[in-house]
């Protein structure tokens, strides 16, 4: 049984990131899970940052996301944001909802609005994107790797290779696990 993990927006907003982690999703290693909350904070970013991206495609995109992973919205966390104490109070939403979906990781970017103490009461545990695909890799780099062979396939009108991939999966923070992979 794969285990649970709340993908926050900043994780999200970067294209080859966010491509990975849903494939990582698909692949049946991990549940994914987020919110419509944490969907509209990153697209937030990703319209103010993108300009000529139109409202169409981010709905597209939205909807695609969505679509991509079973069972990946969480709902009904609201009533639980007040309870959670966190040093950047915008950020308890996704306490809020990793504890509405069991899940037991959170994957972000932003550790030190997560402290480890406050999650571990909660038998929570804030990664990095970087660490968290390492965790992949390390019983299973077949399947990341194939993840990224899939990201590579599927740029039919931009062609990219493994090595352009993990490149742009290494400017999105993930240097680790990159240099896992391109020694795998």
């Amino acid at each position: 049984m794969s285990f649970v993990v709340v993908y926050d927006a900043n994780v999200l907003y970067p294209n080859t990131l966010r491509d990975l982690l849903i494939r990582l999703a698909q692949s049946g290693n991990v549940q994914a899970k987020w919110t419509d909350y944490i969907l509209d904070e990153m697209f937030r970013h990703l319209g103010a940052n993108h300009p000529d991206l139109s409202q169409e495609k981010l709905d597209r995109l939205r909807g695609l996301m969505n679509g991509a992973v079973a069972d990946v919205l969480v709902t009904g966390y609201e009533s639980l944001i007040e309870s959670v104490s966190l040093p950047d109070a915008d950020d308890r939403h996704v306490v809020a909802a990793a504890i509405k979906c069991k899940a037991q990781v959170i994957v972000t970017n932003n550790l030190k609005d997560f402290p480890a103490d406050t999650l571990a009461v909660l038998d929570l545990e804030a990664k990095s994107a970087d660490d968290f695909v390492l965790d992949q890799i390390s019983p299973d780099a077949k399947t990341v790797y194939a993840c990224v062979q899939q990201i590579v396939d599927s740029r039919k009108r931009d062609p990219a290779t493994i090595d352009d991939v993990l490149t742009q999966l290494e400017h999105s923070g993930l240097v680790d696990a990159t240099a896992a992979l391109r020694n795998s």
